[in-house]
Formats: structure tokens, sequence, C-alpha cells
């Protein structure tokens, strides 16, 4: 099995290019969306990020608020810190029971783990092949104001939260530039993941490639 990451700065682009490697026949699995089922009421983080954040980042329903907890950590690089120490490993558990289920059921599969901060945190070293998908800066900012109804301050401190996208590009096997169209964004995938179909048959034909099973770091 190929273990390929999937990473990029906040609003590039990468759940397209995600959802494009779904439809190739890829495996995919959203870190961002485990992030949001592991805060859940009765699951291991909520209570921590509640004693951590105060009654304060809970909704009328009891759920935990993620605008209001967001406002609080993309203000504050030491309590974004807290909120990843608390978050982070439970996400990397469910990622890690995620490839194993899939290499049992096929062998062959390339398994995209697709997460924002992989970089920054070092897990991006578990992956066989990184792909990295950027944007313009003022493209990338002026979707993150329209998609999550931001204004511009909110939304470049959120930006400024990550690693720079031309660092992460350094990190990258392969990079999708989303700046222009979705129809050249879809043609760059389809040529990254014939590239990543290549890489795995060839890696099935040699004794000596590596055996990349600890997903748990």
């Amino acid at each position: 099995m190929l273990r390929v990451g999937l990473t990029g700065g906040i609003a590039t682009g990468k759940s397209y290019v995600g959802k494009v490697l779904q439809e190739l026949g890829c495996e995919l699995i959203d870190a961002d969306r485990v992030a949001h089922a592991v805060i859940e009421p009765g699951q291991p983080a909520y209570d921590e990020l509640i004693v951590e954040f105060g009654p304060m980042i809970l909704d009328a329903e009891g759920r935990i608020d993620r605008a209001r907890l967001g406002a609080i950590v993309f203000a504050d690089a030491a309590r974004r810190a807290r909120l990843n120490a608390i978050v982070h490993p439970r996400v990397y558990e469910t990622q890690a029971a995620w490839l194993s289920e899939v290499a049992a059921r096929d062998p062959r599969a390339i398994a995209v783990i697709d997460a924002a901060l992989m970089i920054e945190t070092g897990s991006y070293r578990r992956f066989d092949q990184l792909i990295v998908v950027h944007c313009r800066p003022d493209l990338q900012l002026a979707r993150l104001q329209e998609r999550n109804g931001l204004t511009l301050e909110a939304a470049q401190l959120r930006i400024d939260a990550q690693m720079p996208n031309h660092e992460k590009l350094a990190y990258a096997n392969f990079v999708i530039d989303t700046s222009t169209s979705f129809e050249e964004t879809r043609r760059q995938t389809e040529a990254v993941f014939h590239s990543l179909c290549q890489i795995r048959d060839r890696d099935e034909l040699s004794p000596d490639s590596p055996d990349k099973t600890d997903a748990s770091a």
C-alpha cells in the first residue's frame, strides 16, 4: 500500500484535490473531519478541551463551538499548541486504525490522508509521498474570507497561524497549484495520480522498498 500525505494552507483547494483523488480510486480520510469527531460530547478530547478552555467554548446544545474555540487559539500560539496537544494524538490514533484497515482490505491501495498541519507537526514523515496544494496568496485570502465569512484581519490571522505556503513546497514530492480553474486543477491532480500509481507498482516490484507501517507518530 502506498501512503500519501495531502496538505496545504487553509483555503488553498486541498479538499477539491482530495475529492478528485477519491474519484480516481484513492482511499482518503480527512483529518479535519476526524478532529471534529473526536471533540464531540462523549469523545476523548471533549472533556479535556472544556477543562483547558472553559465552558464558554460550548454552544447552546453543549457541543464545542469551533468558531469560539478558533477565536481563542488563532490569536494565541500557546493556546493553539495546547489545543493541538489534546486533539492531534486522538486524530493520529484514528488515522493509524484507518490505514491498517485499508491495508488489510486492499494491499495495493493508494491511501491518502488529508491534513493541513502535517508538515508543522512532523507527521508528514509517516508517508511515502507528499502532495502540497497551494495557490496565490491573494486568492487564498479571498477564498477564506468568502468560505468562512471572516473579516480580512481574521482571515489573515488564520493564514499566519500556519506555515507559509512557499515553505511547505520545499517538502513536496508533488505540487498542485489551484490558482486557475477547476479544470486545470483536475488535470494536475490526474497527472499526480498516474505518477502515484507508477510509484506503487514500482515499489511492489522492489524487494528493498521500505515498509512504513508506523502511522502513530
